[in-house]
């Protein structure tokens, strides 16, 4: 049966309460970017549960989205999985040079610098301690093989701790910590506030049934595009039925195949967390660095949730919904880096791997994951978005 939507249930979705989950949310966070995407026309269909899984009242999918909104979750600790998977190709050793010159190029270059993180968690597996204590108190532990790196924040204090190699960064939140957020988010919350967070008719949401997730019983909310063009297959959301908290969050490509990105809690308690989890005193001999305040970059920093599609540097969107592409301008003519050895070299190895297109916007290289292509023209200018090769080309021969 196809899904019944309402524009009287988007707006009433929307009027109830439409910034309560962003505002209320116990903030903690994971070092990672992350794509924006818009949801959606909601579907009135109830949940139906399968056999097996958890029989629950039924629900439709306003009441679930919410239901989401108002959930008031200050006390949370738990294990989160994260699994991404762009299919990008095999960098080898250039991956690691890439991360070592996003550490640098990051801070005062310490390797607790969570900017510094940010490359290992765009790919692979990875396992995450989470634990937050209302706005003020998070914690995030990354596991690696044999070390741990940690990000806390406790009041005005934020701290970032790697273990390899005993290094510490501390910087303070001028706000103390109210709304604060160290890094973009990672977490199922924060990927469902981001989809969720713009309601139009390019999607349709239904409620998917039910399922377990770390123990705990949860409805799935389950988000499809209505356009063509675009790479995103689907998005699952599980939302906790007591709390309303989302659990785990996959996002599938229309290509078919492992999921681009499936974040879920593994483990999770609602208690409130010890007050030592977030004391955090620097180790004997680490050397510790003093990040440097900026008011000016933070004032124009990029807040918590804003996604991929919103713009780089006075730049625009191009299109709507899921076939949304951003476009703006680096300022370096003549496309891939060629100046210099290893710009040349890099320059080479990017052409190797991308499909020379041309058109109306002129010359230019086309580089595709599963989910994200970016064309970057000759003459130095940036499509980008989560949609198909050809959709992309469209978008910068018309300019809409």
């Amino acid at each position: 049966m196809a899904p019944y939507e309402s524009d009287d249930a988007v707006d009433a979705a929307r009027d109830e309460n439409p910034h309560a989950g962003r505002r209320k949310a116990a903030r903690y966070a994971v070092p990672v970017a992350v794509v924006g995407v818009a949801a959606a026309t909601i579907g009135l269909v109830p949940a139906l549960a399968a056999s097996g899984d958890p029989d629950l009242p039924k629900i439709t999918a306003q009441q679930l989205i919410e239901k989401i909104a108002k959930s008031d979750v200050q006390q949370v600790s738990g294990t989160v999985r994260i699994s991404t998977d762009l299919g990008l190709p095999n960098l080898g050793g250039l991956e690691n040079s890439l991360a070592s010159g996003a550490a640098k190029g990051s801070g005062d270059g310490s390797s607790a610098d969570p900017k510094a993180k940010l490359t290992s968690l765009v790919s692979g597996t990875h396992t995450l301690r989470v634990a937050a204590d209302g706005p003020e108190k998070q914690k995030l532990s990354l596991l690696e093989s044999g070390s741990e790196y940690s990000l806390i924040h406790n009041g005005k204090d934020v701290w970032g701790y790697d273990s390899r190699s005993n290094e510490v960064q501390h910087g303070t939140s001028a706000d103390s910590g109210k709304d604060h957020r160290a890094e973009p988010p990672a977490t199922p919350k924060d990927f469902a506030d981001q989809a969720l967070k713009s309601v139009d008719d390019t999607t349709s949401v239904t409620v998917d049934g039910t399922e377990q997730v770390a123990g705990r019983d949860a409805y799935k909310l389950l988000i499809k595009p209505r356009q063509s063009g675009t790479t995103v297959g689907a998005i699952s959301i599980a939302v906790d039925a007591k709390t309303g908290m989302p659990l785990k969050f996959t996002l599938t490509p229309k290509s078919g195949g492992a999921a681009v990105l499936d974040a879920g809690f593994t483990q999770v308690s609602f208690a409130k967390p010890a007050a030592s989890t977030f004391d955090f005193t620097p180790p004997k001999g680490a050397k510790v660095t003093q990040e440097k305040q900026d008011s000016t970059a933070r004032e124009h920093a990029p807040k918590a949730g804003e996604g991929f599609l919103q713009g780089h540097d006075g730049g625009t969107v191009l299109g709507k919904g899921w076939t949304s592409v951003a476009t703006f301008d680096t300022g370096a003519k003549g496309g891939l880096p060629t100046g210099g050895s290893k710009a040349g070299d890099l320059g080479g190895f990017l052409g190797s791997i991308g499909d020379k297109v041309s058109g109306k916007f002129g010359k230019g290289t086309v580089f595709s994951t599963r989910l994200v292509n970016a064309l970057i023209t000759d003459d130095g200018k940036v499509y980008a978005g989560a949609v198909t090769k050809d959709a992309l080309v469209k978008a910068a021969n018309t300019g809409k």
